[in-house]
């Protein structure tokens, strides 16, 4: 079904707050989301909400943080997240590097012991729209096998960049570090459709087409997904002091405790590169050369990145975004949650 883009924010932010959140942090929570569902990556979008509203409920997600950052060079700080969403703390985190930025040309700002913080390119575009380039990747649960493993070590580790151009048009890039993230996985799952044979195992380590027999996801192409898994996992894990690797929570082991989770922002000021409105009119070019781009045989057009998600989100915006019924009922019912998640299995239906 389709639901308007305002009517769909209030329906999460009302759960939310019911939940536990305050409404500003509720507002803030949905705000990622309704982006989300909006852009069509549906897998970090209202599917969401009930595992939230679980895990805030039972204590797992601090609703009263003492938030604070701290500065510790010219270009660097650390957002201490306290436990809280981690959709809230990254955004605040976001802004202090933002700042850092306007005023010394580059930030790098840890984002430390925070819940999951849904689509990173919210938070790039967020830098991305006041002049900034905008880089943001975290941790997540151990969910995929290391190249040439059997068992699980890294999570999605997902990737995000934007940078703006001209009339305001931002060229975004998102990426799992896995084939495709987990929440795919979940969409799949709420629709009740196969997915592909690439995206991940069973419990024997064998592809799958049934969302509902996923054990373990796979690295993008293999080794180099791998690797960028890693690099990841040192810069929002190891480098701030947090646990990494397996030792990264799982996002259903105990919801009644905080999942330290860590994130790393890194937002880079053009003007201090090059003449700051050049960089604009080139980002712009860019994304005309690439839609000029000779299409292959069987593709309509050469899309520059994140442009098929501009367009859902010019779509959604006009005509409503699309959910899932039984979210949708789910999202204006009493019930905080109807089905827990606590102690299961990650990758458990």
């Amino acid at each position: 079904m389709k639901i308007n883009r305002q009517k769909l924010h209030q329906l999460i932010q009302n759960k939310l707050n019911k939940a536990g959140l305050s409404e500003q942090h509720a507002s803030m929570v949905a705000d990622v989301l309704v982006h989300a569902d909006a852009r069509g990556i549906h897998s970090h979008g209202a599917v969401r909400v009930e595992y939230y509203a679980e895990r805030i409920s039972k204590g797992g997600t601090n609703t009263r943080p003492a938030f604070h950052f701290e500065q510790t060079g010219p270009c660097s700080g650390v957002f201490h997240g306290d436990n809280a969403a981690g959709h809230v703390a990254a955004k605040l985190a976001m802004d202090e590097a933002v700042k850092l930025a306007q005023t010394n040309g580059i930030a790098i700002v840890g984002v430390k012991k925070i819940g999951h913080s849904g689509a990173l390119s919210y938070f790039v575009q967020h830098a991305a729209k006041q002049g900034m380039i905008g880089i943001s990747l975290c941790q997540s649960d151990p969910m995929s096998v290391p190249f040439g493993g059997t068992g699980v070590y890294y999570g999605t580790n997902p990737i995000a960049f934007a940078a703006q151009g001209e009339d305001d048009v931002v060229m975004t890039f998102d990426m799992a570090t896995t084939v495709q993230a987990w929440g795919k996985i979940l969409d799949a799952r709420s629709r009740e459709e196969a997915i592909p044979d690439t995206w991940a195992v069973n419990d024997k380590g064998e592809p799958t087409t049934d969302p509902f027999e996923v054990k373990a996801l796979v690295p993008l192409s293999g080794p180099k997904g791998y690797g960028l898994m890693m690099m990841v996992d040192v810069l929002s894990g190891i480098l701030l002091g947090l646990p990494f690797g397996s030792r990264v929570s799982s996002m259903y082991n105990d919801l009644t405790e905080g999942r330290n989770l860590g994130q790393l922002h890194i937002v880079i000021n053009p003007a201090y590169f090059t003449d700051a409105q050049t960089f604009k009119k080139n980002i712009t070019q860019t994304m005309r050369d690439l839609n000029a781009v000779t299409p292959a045989s069987g593709v309509k057009r050469v899309l520059y990145p994140g442009q098929n998600c501009d367009i859902n989100e010019d779509e959604s915006n006009a005509n409503g975004v699309e959910i899932v019924d039984e979210i949708y009922e789910y999202l204006i019912s009493d019930a905080i949650y109807n089905h827990s998640n606590d102690h299961k299995d990650p990758f458990a239906h």
